[in-house]
């Protein structure tokens, strides 16, 4: 867990406890004092004028970031946001590349979300707009994963991203994220070295700047080979671990046309 300021009932972000649990019991009320940093702020936000409903909860989702991530490094990837908890994503103990950051006060999150595939050491960091729903559900799932078991077994829960990867609808297009900014088609028809692939079957996705995005798409003979493909999902090309996606030809035409 990780705070920096204050905290709206005067306690002092330096003092950790159980911070994480007060977020919990004292609900969406609870946000952190008006953003007292110099990113892209010269004033304090306006009040809000909600009618009938509350501030939303100041949380993002991240993905893709580096397995050795710090919540010193998440804090510097949002320098000049108050950082009020950060709670890295396990799967059966092992760090999935994905984290929620509570930030201090609603209008952050927006700041937030600019940060939107920049890089953080040699990866590109997703960020995404969250839910308090969402952040609890996490935690409650970090800590059934500590204990070996959640308490509810027979409680209904949300699908995880291994689980949608797999029962998502395979078109033969698969999605690759976190290639090396050096890797060619070559080095990803290796990667897939299994399978029968061609040149034109490989497309690397190119930023606005005509530079590799990390991202490419493979187009597979068949919807059997690209869900087979799928057994390389996070694994290595080079010193990077490699994220494979279920995909479909609109997005891959439309991610290729952003680079042209």
């Amino acid at each position: 867990m990780f705070y920096r300021g204050k905290y709206t009932d005067g306690a002092d972000g330096r003092e950790m406890g159980a911070k994480r649990q007060r977020i919990i019991d004292q609900g969406p009320s609870f946000y952190g004092n008006s953003p007292g940093s110099s990113f892209m702020y010269t004033a304090p936000p306006p009040p809000y004028s909600y009618v009938s409903q509350p501030p939303p909860f100041p949380v993002v989702r991240l993905r893709g970031l580096p397995f050795d991530c710090t919540e010193t490094d998440v804090a510097e990837f949002f320098h000049g946001l108050d950082i009020v908890d950060v709670l890295f994503v396990h799967k059966n103990s092992k760090f999935t590349g994905e984290a929620f950051c509570v930030l201090g006060y609603p209008l952050q999150v927006d700041f937030a979300l600019q940060k939107n595939r920049q890089n953080m050491g040699r990866r590109y960091v997703e960020v995404f707009r969250s839910k308090r729903q969402e952040y609890y559900k996490a935690i409650a799932n970090e800590v059934a994963d500590a204990h070996g078991g959640s308490p509810r077994r027979n409680a209904p829960r949300a699908k995880s991203s291994d689980e949608a990867k797999e029962s998502a609808e395979h078109t033969g297009i698969l999605r690759l994220r976190g290639l090396p900014f050096s890797a060619g088609k070559d080095d990803v028809m290796e990667f897939f070295k299994d399978f029968v692939l061609s040149e034109d079957a490989v497309h690397i996705v190119l930023n606005s700047e005509g530079r590799p995005s990390g991202e490419a798409f493979v187009e597979f003979t068949n919807a059997e080979d690209s869900k087979a493909a799928m057994s390389k999902d996070r694994m290595t090309l080079g010193s990077r671990y490699i994220e494979l996606f279920p995909s479909f030809s609109e997005e891959m035409e439309e991610a290729i046309s952003r680079g042209r």
